[in-house]
């Protein structure tokens, strides 16, 4: 299933599973609103179905707690910035202020001169959990999203540590939906491609992690207790670099879909 976050005119946001074309060939893309939160507790379908095209999604969870990011897990992606491989799983938090869903704005502030986009996959946690072991990780993934880890390059240096660089209004974008169908094994060998203004910039594969999924949801949930709704993005590959005003950025993970953001510049 496809779960989606989505505002009809004038009202406020609802989850919905969306259908697409592609499924069967028969019928436009559509989605059927659901009673209520399925990451907070049981749903049921409303009968109400409207077309994808009528509606605008939103950010496909707002994360009750936490966004925890993981850095340097691909090889070609340390290389590239010329920096050392940690020794471990190397971690960073970003709040749910910064997201942000399709088609909104990442706003790239006036006081950075090196915005960087960064394509990833999500890992969207479904119950509570902590201390999970590797082999029971399967139970406690709610589904998998599109993300984009934005950085303010020049300040992640001159700061020393992430929080800022990382954690600037608008500096993660998540969606269009969260892919609830794949298993483990599914998500970790897709094909992930990040655009600018429709230029290939980022041409990956999730099977060239250093650290698996199930690898970093049993370590992220060692050290902290794992809410539904919080978001593990799980690296970039190769191919990063700086947006500016008036840029579009295009993440699309394979059997997941495209995540869309123009990029505009900070007022005042």
């Amino acid at each position: 299933m496809r779960v989606a976050r989505y505002a009809a005119a004038g009202a406020d946001p609802a989850f919905g599973l969306v259908e697409l074309a592609d499924d069967h060939g028969e019928h436009p893309d559509t989605i059927a609103r659901l009673t209520g939160d399925p990451l907070a507790g049981p749903v049921e379908l409303t009968g109400e179905r409207v077309l994808l095209s009528d509606v605008r999604l939103v950010a496909p969870v707002l994360p009750r707690s936490k966004i925890i990011g993981v850095g340097k897990n691909y090889a070609d992606h340390i290389a590239e910035m010329r920096t050392p491989a940690p020794e471990g799983i190397l971690t960073f938090f970003k709040p749910n202020t910064s997201v942000i869903g399709p088609e909104d704005a990442i706003v790239h502030p006036a006081a950075s001169s090196e915005v960087s986009y960064e394509g990833e996959l999500a890992v969207v946690i479904g119950r509570i959990c902590k201390q999970v072991p590797i082999e029971r990780v399967r139970e406690v993934i709610f589904g998998y999203t599109v993300a984009n880890d934005v950085t303010a390059r020049d300040w992640q240096r001159g700061d020393g540590q992430w929080t800022r660089a990382k954690g600037a209004d608008t500096f993660c974008p998540l969606g269009p939906w969260i892919a609830t169908h794949l298993t483990i094994e599914e998500a970790s060998d897709l094909a992930l491609t990040t655009t600018v203004d429709g230029s290939l910039r980022q041409d990956g594969v999730t099977s060239r992690m250093i650290h698996g999924i199930a690898e970093l949801v049993a370590f992220c949930s060692s050290f902290a207790t794992l809410l539904p709704g919080d978001v593990i993005l799980t690296g970039t590959p190769a191919g990063v670099g700086t947006v500016t005003p008036g840029q579009r950025v295009e993440v699309t993970i394979d059997r997941i879909g495209s995540l869309s953001n123009p990029v505009i510049a900070e007022e005042g």
